[in-house]
């Protein structure tokens, strides 16, 4: 069999999976009863879910497919009457990722009506009134699942309950992801010039329509708060150095995912290369990829794997968002940045880790300074099991660094603040084994803990998400977290590095870890910058 029929094959088992998720959508506008906003391109009606007015699936960006597909997003067709949004939009088209994790949930928020589509550019409202005058907070929300997977419909995002503690606006998107938010074809034909960056264009589409429309939904334009989790907050920290994105966001919450660094140019070209190759088209037909089916394009890229993902491009994103300092476009805006103690276990399998086998990781992962490192890890925290204690050296190691160097080089800007914080409050799932797990948070910060366990059920669990939601609240409203129960969380500087430690019993401690992350640094093989 030949290497191209190998490759056709390959894709159409490829296309067979993708295509497991429907890629139809039924819009039109509603004779029916609920609320009824005005948007610039039309009217638009919600529905009332447990006392807030909540409108799912408004466009903010037209159709990407055909002529559209790797174009910056285009406006919206306006429309006549009033348009039904009571249902989710398109999600962006996706291939499941793998790893530890159950994507069966994944894959029922994708099979919400509508299913996977390129008419992806829709956004979700909640808030507590309309048209009263409010000036409410709006509470921009990104989701995560790196740049290629998730969506606003994952129950966790719902925002009911967010809007009615704190009297706030909640807004969810769906982007472009994957190959056809991020794959660089500007060096093959200048009209894709921005395709590598598409998807982060479309995050500032859905801000330009909430700084055009939110007053109408209650909401106040000049108080935008940018927060996401893991490929979320690696998305904020793109938009902070991005200067079309100046003005429309007000304050900005990275969690678990500070990004220093953006892509290279070069790896954007030959992540390029090889989707051409997967599908069989040379360079000089790149145009003919507008044409493709889209199931032969999420075939391809789940073929190629590789980083689909924002670069450098000297227009759009024109620097790294943290190297090798802050960026200055948004040096006065508010900033939260934090991780969770053991980040990094929803990477790792080796729940049944003995003391021997986590001696051997860390003699891989640090260069002749194994024991030392781990003796004056377990005797600051005995109680971690070995599957825990690895995934807090590499969360240590890793996103923790970044997310700490990303604060220390927001603070020596010396102008809008910076809060850090620590979360060890632990999962539930699995016995507890994950530990402080990467997306504890997330129920927490959202009010959310009956849409997904992770964090409890139970009364500490209420009362951890009354205090992490309280926060945001209070950040959103007025630039700085605080909230009834947590003591004081000063700012982030370069002589105190105040970190507010996120548990049952919250405290602040001034540059934790400090002793052993410096270890890790010193010794690791491939040590962070």
């Amino acid at each position: 069999m030949t290497e191209r029929s190998d490759r056709r094959d390959f894709l159409k088992q490829a296309s067979l999976l993708a295509a497991a998720v429907p890629f139809a959508i039924t819009t039109g506008c509603s004779s029916g009863s609920g609320p009824v906003a005005d948007t610039k391109d039309g009217k638009v009606r919600g529905q009332v879910v447990d006392g807030v007015n909540v409108f799912r699936g408004i466009p903010y960006g037209g159709d990407t497919s055909g002529k559209n597909r790797f174009m910056p997003p285009t406006k919206v067709q306006p429309w006549t009457g009033v348009r039904d949004a009571i249902n989710w939009g398109h999600v962006a088209p996706q291939s499941l990722a793998s790893g530890n994790i159950d994507y069966t949930s994944m894959v029922r928020w994708m099979e919400k009506p509508g299913g996977q589509g390129e008419d992806c550019l829709v956004l979700n409202v909640y808030t507590p009134a309309l048209k009263d005058g409010g000036k409410r907070p709006v509470m921009f929300s990104i989701h995560g699942g790196g740049f290629a997977t998730g969506t606003s419909g994952n129950p966790v995002f719902n925002g009911v309950a967010l809007a009615k503690l704190g009297d706030v606006i909640l807004v969810t998107i769906n982007h472009r992801l994957g190959c056809l938010g991020y794959l660089h074809l500007g060096d093959l034909a200048p009209e894709f010039g921005s395709s590598g960056v598409a998807g982060m264009m479309d995050i500032v589409a859905a801000l330009e329509w909430v700084r055009d429309n939110i007053e109408n939904f209650g909401g106040d334009p000049s108080r935008v708060m940018i927060f996401g989790q893991s490929g979320g907050g690696a998305k904020v920290s793109h938009l902070m150095v991005m200067p079309s994105a100046k003005g429309l966001f007000h304050r900005a919450a990275i969690q678990s995912g500070a990004s220093l660094r953006s892509g290279t140019r070069e790896a954007a070209n030959a992540t390029a290369e090889r989707m051409l190759a997967q599908i069989g088209i040379t360079k000089a037909r790149v145009r003919e990829l507008q044409e493709i089916p889209l199931e032969m394009m999420v075939g391809a890229q789940t073929a190629v794997g590789g980083r689909f993902s924002p670069f450098v491009d000297g227009n759009v994103v024109p620097a790294n968002p943290f190297d090798p300092a802050a960026p200055e476009v948004s040096a006065d805006v508010p900033v939260i940045v934090g991780t969770n103690l053991h980040d990094s276990a929803f990477q790792l399998n080796e729940f049944d880790l003995d003391e021997a086998g986590l001696k051997a990781r860390a003699k891989a992962m640090f260069d002749g300074g194994a024991d030392r490192v781990l003796t004056a890890y377990q005797a600051a925290d005995s109680r971690s099991t070995p599957y825990q204690m690895l995934a807090r050296l590499t969360t240590d190691r890793g996103l923790r660094h970044d997310s700490i160097t990303a604060a220390e080089r927001r603070a020596a800007l010396g102008k809008g603040p910076v809060y850090m914080y620590l979360l060890t409050y632990p999962s539930v799932p699995y016995g507890g084994k994950f530990g402080s797990v990467h997306g504890t948070e997330m129920p927490l910060f959202y009010h959310n803990v009956d849409t997904w366990p992770i964090a409890g059920t139970g009364p500490d669990a209420q009362a951890m998400a009354d205090k992490l939601a309280g926060l945001y609240i209070s950040f959103a409203k007025i630039g700085k977290p605080s909230v009834a129960g947590v003591s004081d969380w000063p700012a982030y500087n370069a002589q105190t590095r105040s970190t507010m430690i996120l548990d049952v019993e919250s405290r602040v401690e001034k540059e934790p870890h400090k002793d052993l992350l410096a270890l890790v640094q010193q010794y690791a093989v491939t040590p962070r910058t």
